[in-house]
């Protein structure tokens, strides 16, 4: 029987080359043997907070950067610590980012981490870290990590991600922060806070909370975009969306994730409604399609099932599109298959 890492393997391989990007064995092969050791379909890696039912892999679709094969996973084996996966996916994003993005990006990426690859946290960790990477015909394009995160350590984030969070936590008091994602690449680094949101929500209660960040124009294309996509839903069940905040330099940005597997009566036409909203933009159309055709198993016609759907927009781009998937060939138990990796993660 195959292991694990040869299924994970050999589909980015084939995604890798029907996208035409560098095969990104090259850059984590090792990461990924080290991680998925197991024989495909073993339970063992059911119960894991990135993707709940399935081996921890989540390819993803940028509509921002259409022609780039990226995904995240949960480094090591379900028998590892918290504390172990956090410090891997940190010693990994080192050993890429001095050599290809420049010890500038190094330094910088350390002095960001340094609160959250410390040794006082161990405690209070579940999963400790995802690891992501994203490639193009060039090579690695980005190498991001996401640090688990409590609101004990709000202080711990630079000042201008702790203004960003209090004033969500002010406009939306039931936001809690989970995690902090630290991304590098060729040009710049970006730091991002997420938080969850407790309770249920209605999307046009993200007005307020738009109009102090300077958003306010792009509340209707954001609930265009997930209303149309949820078959007209838009009131969204407990603890299915995630607000993301950084600050770039055109202004604040915000990322807005749903996740597709605590929303009741997920539409069958899912994937046909959110193409509608992709009409007027016939390059991210046919990029997405090519997209979900390097995830599709030659012997099925489907490439797996949709876990999140995100809108991100800034005070000068328009609402821009992610879709993140399960591969049909990750998936070892359908018992967990629709829990959210938030409730895994005991948030």
């Amino acid at each position: 029987m195959k292991t694990m890492s040869e299924v994970v393997g050999a589909r980015l391989q084939t995604a890798a080359r029907k996208l035409g990007t560098v095969d990104p064995l090259q850059y984590v092969g090792p990461l990924l043997q080290r991680t998925f050791t197991y024989p495909t379909g073993s339970p063992e890696y059911a119960e894991n907070a990135l993707t709940p039912g399935a081996a921890p892999c989540e390819p993803s679709f940028n509509e921002r950067e259409p022609e780039m094969l990226r995904f995240t996973i949960l480094p090591l084996t379900p028998e590892h610590s918290p504390a172990s996966r956090r410090n891997e996916a940190t010693r990994e994003m080192r050993r890429l980012i001095a050599p290809i993005f420049g010890h500038g990006a190094l330094n910088w990426f350390d002095k960001r981490s340094e609160s959250w690859r410390g040794t006082g946290t161990e405690n209070r960790l579940h999963y400790g870290a995802f690891f992501g990477s994203a490639y193009d015909t060039d090579g690695l394009h980005a190498s991001k990590i996401y640090y688990e995160m409590s609101p004990n350590n709000i202080d711990d984030l630079p000042a201008n991600l702790q203004a960003l969070v209090h004033t969500a936590q002010e406009a939306i008091p039931s936001l809690t922060p989970v995690f902090t994602s630290i991304s590098c690449n060729k040009e710049h680094g970006c730091q991002r806070v997420t938080l969850v949101h407790r309770g249920p929500l209605r999307l046009a209660d993200l007005g307020p909370l738009l109009h102090r960040l300077g958003l306010g124009h792009q509340l209707a294309s954001i609930m265009q975009v997930v209303g149309v996509s949820l078959g007209g839903l838009f009131n969204l069940p407990e603890r299915s969306v995630l607000i993301g905040l950084a600050d770039k330099e055109d202004g604040p940005e915000m990322k807005v994730e749903v996740l597709l597997g605590m929303i009741p009566d997920l539409p069958a036409t899912f994937l046909d409604l959110l193409t509608m909203g992709l009409a007027e933009r016939p390059r991210e159309l046919h990029a997405l399609g090519k997209w979900l055709r390097a995830f599709t198993p030659e012997t099925t016609d489907w490439p797996g099932r949709f876990s999140v759907l995100s809108i991100r927009a800034t005070p000068r781009t328009p609402a821009r599109v992610s879709l993140y998937l399960r591969p049909i060939e990750f998936e070892v138990s359908q018992r967990l298959s629709d829990v959210s990796r938030l409730q895994l993660a005991g948030r």
